[in-house]
């Protein structure tokens, strides 16, 4: 998305963007009163922390701006995703449905029986409706066949109830001159019931001599189809409208064509720029999808998928509680991954350190001042509620926003998951159409009965030319009722149909029925595993007698992995991947180089239960890495009920990782914790699960742990590097902290901080995961570790009770640091 965005414009429909804009704008002014305060009360008792303040004032005028573009860019980037899968879906769909129809106007053109009654070879109407009926209940998706002669007189249909007796419309002079299918979207007197007719027709030839002697129309079911498309796929609020267009920008269909009309002009959006479209007094964010074309059928001249979002809604989904229901564990393992899945995500995380840390040394810096110390002390009450309402700020930020990522992702792997079942399930049920319908072929039905020497090869020429015309199979093959193959269209490895398929095949008890081979290895597909089609081939004269049977054999590896790649696109470069699977998990076609057909795919029960046509997402750990995964169960298209499939996709978001401290808030003064309190002052921090305390004025500074320098001549396993104290690069050693406590090293992290602690003119820098606050603690608060004796050579001798059913907080001895490096 590389048009910048005009975030103002965009504001008033980002609520909590511009809720956002408003609180830092507000706390921008208060570090600047607190500045003022500073200069003008006690500006040399302020005078150490007067640049921290400035800085943190600049910050946030920085932030303001930076901050809140970054949160619309990615709200936009969130809006945009989602209509581009959408808009992707509508086109290819249509697409791929309408190269089946290429293929079956190409193959019925060519029938012996329609060419031999349009040659007025055989002529009885009655028995042709009948034939062209029979067709039209395999392939549903057709409301009327006609079939005209070469002055457009119409020689029959299959609706009489809207009867055609001829037609002028240009597409049968167009027809009778090409060598080819011809495809019409407009009105047309052939369909004079309709505002536009989707038709495929094609010139049909004499049998004996090869004259062209009329032409065959198939008048593809439009209205109805796309309804069901928009039906199954549209928003469930309803807040965009999918629409297909033509190459001029023009609505053909709506899914609600109140909103939008058909035949509207509505503005395309085909490079996915991010910006608002007017379209009827009203804005929108807009994406048009073309599409690349499948199989080497372009689609519809110009046709594209389109999805438009009113600007007022775009950015309000339904509500989710995506990491209430998420172990705090993966929460912060997935954010520890930020800057990969959501750059803005780990601005704002890094915003709330900085600020966390510039309160944090303030506070330092002021520990033990003389002077004027009530004055100083106010203002050090400021910085510090103005800290925590800084943190709070950046915490609810990152909430919403890591709230915002996760559910759009989980909503994502839903919707690609349901798209690639639908794939299936219509490229299945074409399937099913097919064999049915080759069954009937009047050509194999008599060679199969009969005992022509020379059947063999002229069933051959029949199935290689079915299979030219239909790619998806990799050979069709025909037997007989003992279930010995006689021809195929590509040859075969095999001499006979598996008893199981024969036995179920012969028990087909109409042309209506049709039995499916398991998914599963097939010497007819080189012995991998695929889908083979099985329909019943009945006598000419006997339609109750079973004389053999066709089988048509799925190319599943190329077709289930073209719908596959073709969904994702690029996205597997991102870390997602796809998969067709059973009921048991067992991998049918997998993008996933280390998943191959047969493997099991590890998966929540409940996604392998699912009842057809249900979605289901969720969080899971796929190979070591943190994931998102959703799934879809079959559910069938038209009359085929599915074939038991679940399509699954997994998006991986980073390696699944141990002991990510925690996001905490900090910055605020828990009870029994004061500034203005009489004791010792203490800076608090975290190291792994636990809080420490070490005096603030053996600190110095904290810095963020990214500026370690690493080093190989430093001793012991807690030296990992050294970090620069001033612009002048003077350097000190880092230790670990949490190895120096308990031999564990402390992973570094974007929260990560180290401590820089002095000690009779020395100084050393201590990683630690996070910074908490600097605090009093009177005497009486403070007790010494029991069993510990004065002379064990401990970092940690004393704690500290902040009271309020806090945990104990342990101080760490200064002294004892530098003495163990």
């Amino acid at each position: 998305m590389s048009k910048l965005l005009d975030v103002g414009r965009l504001l008033p429909y980002m609520h909590d963007v511009g809720h956002c804009k408003r609180s830092l704008h507000e706390l921008n002014l208060m570090w600047r009163m607190i500045e003022a305060s500073a200069k003008m009360n006690c500006a040399a008792e302020a005078r150490s922390i007067l640049p921290t303040i400035a800085a943190t004032r600049q910050g946030f005028g920085e932030l303001e701006g930076e901050l809140v573009a970054s949160l619309a860019h990615e709200k936009m980037s969130n809006a945009m995703a989602e209509l581009n899968t959408k808009a992707h879906y509508v086109i290819e769909i249509v697409v791929r449905n309408l190269y089946e129809r290429t293929a079956d106007v190409g193959f019925l053109a060519t029938d012996a029986g329609i060419c031999e009654f349009v040659a007025g070879l055989s002529g009885n109407p009655g028995a042709m409706r009948s034939r062209l009926r029979a067709y039209s209940r395999k392939y549903t998706v057709y409301d009327e066949i006609m079939l005209l002669d070469t002055e457009g007189n119409v020689l029959v249909q299959i609706d009489e109830s809207a009867p055609v007796e001829g037609s002028r419309d240009p597409l049968i002079a167009q027809t009778l001159a090409t060598d080819g299918y011809v495809e019409t979207f407009r009105a047309s007197d052939l369909r004079p019931d309709k505002r536009s007719a989707l038709i495929y027709s094609r010139r049909i030839h004499h049998p004996r001599t090869g004259a062209v002697v009329g032409l065959l129309c198939l008048c593809f079911s439009f209205e109805e189809e796309m309804a069901r498309i928009f039906g199954t796929h549209r928003d469930r609020l309803q807040r965009s409208n999918m629409l297909l267009l033509d190459g001029a920008g023009q609505v053909i269909a709506s899914a609600d064509p109140v909103w939008i009309p058909v035949g509207a002009q509505v503005p395309t959006n085909p490079g996915g720029s991010p910006e608002a479209m007017m379209y009827a007094g009203r804005e929108y964010l807009v994406r048009t999808f073309a599409s690349p074309g499948y199989q080497g059928y372009p689609g519809p001249q110009g046709w594209q998928g389109q999805v438009m979002i009113p600007l007022d809604v775009a950015f309000h989904g339904a509500s989710t509680a995506v990491l209430a229901g998420l172990d705090q564990t993966w929460a912060d393992g997935l954010l520890s991954h930020a800057r990969d899945f959501c750059p803005p995500l780990f601005e704002i995380m890094n915003a709330a350190n900085m600020i966390r840390r510039v309160v944090w040394n303030g506070q330092v810096m002021s520990a033990g001042q003389e002077g004027d110390f009530l004055r100083l002390q106010a203002i050090l009450e400021q910085i510090s509620e103005t800290g925590a309402r800084s943190n709070a700020l950046f915490l609810e930020s990152i909430r919403d926003l890591f709230e915002t990522v996760l559910s759009s992702g989980l909503r994502n792997s839903e919707f690609v998951s349901h798209l690639l079942v639908d794939l299936a399930d219509r490229n299945l049920y074409e399937r099913v159409a097919d064999c049915r319908w080759w069954a009937l072929s009047p050509a194999l039905r008599a060679l199969t009965a009969g005992a022509d020497p020379d059947k063999a090869a002229r069933m051959e020429r029949i199935l290689a030319h079915i299979n030219s015309l239909y790619t998806v199979y990799s050979t069709i093959v025909v037997y007989d009722a003992q279930g010995r193959i006689l021809a195929s269209s590509r040859g075969h490895a095999a001499d006979t149909i598996d008893d199981a398929a024969l036995a179920r095949v012969m028990a087909l008890r109409s042309d209506q029925e049709y039995h499916v081979s398991p998914f599963e290895a097939s010497p007819l597909y080189g012995g991998r595993p695929t889908y083979i089609y099985h329909a019943a081939i009945r006598d000419p004269d006997d339609d109750a007698k079973i004389v053999g049977g066709i089988g048509i054999v799925f190319d599943a590896a190329v077709e289930l992995l073209a719908m596959l790649q073709g969904v994702l696109g690029d996205s597997d470069a991102g870390g997602m991947q796809a998969y067709f699977v059973d009921r048991d998990g067992k991998v049918l076609c997998s993008t996933d180089a280390s998943r191959p057909v047969g493997s099991v795919l590890a998966l929540d029960p409940a996604m392998l239960a699912l009842e057809g046509g249900d979605s289901r997402s969720g969080f899971m750990a796929h190979d070591g890495q943190y994931a998102i995964a959703g799934a879809t169960a079959s559910h069938g298209y038209r009359e085929f009920t599915g074939a038991g499939v679940v399509a699954v996709v997994i998006e991986t978001l980073g390696a699944l990782r141990n002991g990510v401290p925690r996001l905490r808030q900090s910055a605020a003064l828990p009870g029994g914790m004061s500034m203005t309190a009489s004791g010792a002052e203490f800076a608090t921090f975290y190291v792994d699960t636990g809080q420490f305390a070490i005096a603030a004025t053996d600190v110095q500074e904290a810095q963020c742990a990214s500026k370690i320098r690493p080093v190989t001549m430093g001793s012991g396993a807690a030296c990992v590097g050294v970090i620069a104290l001033d612009a002048a690069e003077d350097l000190c050693w880092v230790y670990d902290l949490g190895v120096l406590l308990h031999g564990r090293p402390t992973p570094v992290t974007q929260r990560s901080q180290v401590i820089v602690a002095r000690n009779e003119g020395k100084t050393v820098g201590l990683l630690v995961d996070d910074l908490d606050v600097v605090a009093k603690f009177d005497d009486a608060q403070i007790t010494p570790v029991p069993l510990f004796h004065a002379d064990q050579a401990a970092l940690v001798k004393q704690v500290v009770n902040p009271g309020s059913g806090g945990g104990l907080i342990q101080i760490i001895d200064a002294a004892q640091v530098f003495a163990s490096v």
